[in-house]
C-alpha cells in the first residue's frame, strides 16, 4: 500500500507525526512517501510558475494563493504511479487514528477518486480565512482533495497527463474537472474529520487540522489537541511539552 503525504517544508512536524501515526496504526509496514513541490521540480515535472507574494507561495497558473508547497502535487500521484495500481494522499496536517488498510479495504475499482465528501459550510464553521491567515478560496467539492484515494488504473485519470497538471488552474483540479459526480466514490466521514469544521463523531479515524495543527498560536482547540502533540514528543519535538497543559486530553 502506497501512501503520499504532502510535504511542505514549513511543515515538517507535521509531516513527521502524520507519517508516525500513520505507521504506529498500520498492521504491516507502510510504503509511505513524501510529496513536495520542489522534489518535482527537480525532476523537471512539475513546471507550473511559482512566485512568492507577500510571503506566500502564489501559483501564477491559477493566479491565485497556494497555502502549502503540496497544494497542486498531490494530483500528480497517478502519473508517479505510472498510472497502475491503488494509492492514497493526505495533506500533512493529519493524525491518523486507525489502521490506514481500513482504508484501503474501500477501494472499489468502478471509481476513479474516493474522499469524504464534505458538504460546503459543513458544521457551521467559517471559511473565511485558511490555517495561515490567507484568504479561503470558495470552489465545488471543496476540502475533497485533502484525503483521496487514487484508483491511478482507472482510465479517466490518464486525463491527468504532464501537460495538464502544469497549465490547469488549482480551482478547477480540486473540484476534479477530469470527473463526473459518478466517478468519485464516497469514503465514510470519519477518514477525513476536519477539526472545526466537520460535525461530531465519537472516534474519527483520520483527524484533519485543516485550520492548523495544535501548535499554531491561532488553532482551532480539539479533543485530538493532546494526542497529537504526544506524537509530537515521540517524533523528538520535546519543545511541545509545554502545550500540554493549555490542550484537552483526548479520552
Amino acid at each position: 500500500m502506497r501512501v503520499y503525504i504532502g510535504w511542505d517544508p514549513h511543515e515538517m512536524m507535521a509531516w513527521n507525526i502524520a507519517a508516525a501515526s500513520m505507521q504506529q496504526h498500520a498492521r504491516q509496514h507502510l510504503d509511505i512517501r513524501r510529496l513536495a513541490m520542489e522534489e518535482l521540480q527537480a525532476k523537471n515535472l512539475y513546471t507550473r510558475p511559482t512566485v512568492v507574494v507577500d510571503g506566500r507561495l502564489h501559483d501564477v497558473v491559477s493566479d491565485a494563493p497556494m497555502s502549502t508547497g503540496h497544494a497542486i502535487a498531490r494530483f500528480f500521484v497517478p502519473m508517479l504511479q505510472e498510472y497502475e495500481g491503488w494509492a492514497l494522499f493526505t495533506d500533512g496536517d493529519v493524525l491518523v487514528r486507525q489502521d490506514i488498510y481500513k482504508l484501503f479495504a474501500f477501494a472499489d475499482p468502478q471509481y476513479a477518486v474516493m474522499c469524504v465528501q464534505h458538504a460546503p459550510g459543513e458544521g457551521g464553521a467559517s471559511y473565511e480565512v485558511k490555517k495561515d491567515g490567507a484568504p479561503q478560496q470558495p470552489y465545488p467539492r471543496k476540502n475533497w482533495s485533502s484525503v483521496m484515494l487514487f484508483n491511478c488504473a482507472h482510465p479517466l485519470n490518464r486525463a491527468l497527463t504532464l501537460h495538464g497538471l502544469n497549465h490547469l488552474p488549482g480551482r478547477d483540479l480540486h473540484r476534479f474537472c477530469w470527473l463526473e459526480d459518478r466517478d468519485i466514490g464516497a469514503l465514510p466521514i470519519a477518514w477525513n474529520y476536519l477539526v472545526g469544521i466537520s460535525p461530531h463523531h465519537d472516534d474519527p479515524a483520520l483527524v484533519h487540522f485543516t485550520l492548523g495543527t495544535p501548535h499554531l498560536p491561532n488553532a482551532v482547540a480539539s479533543p485530538y489537541d493532546a494526542e497529537w502533540i504526544h506524537y509530537g514528543m515521540r517524533c523528538g519535538y520535546s519543545t511541545l511539552r509545554v502545550l500540554l497543559n493549555s490542550k484537552v486530553t483526548f479520552t
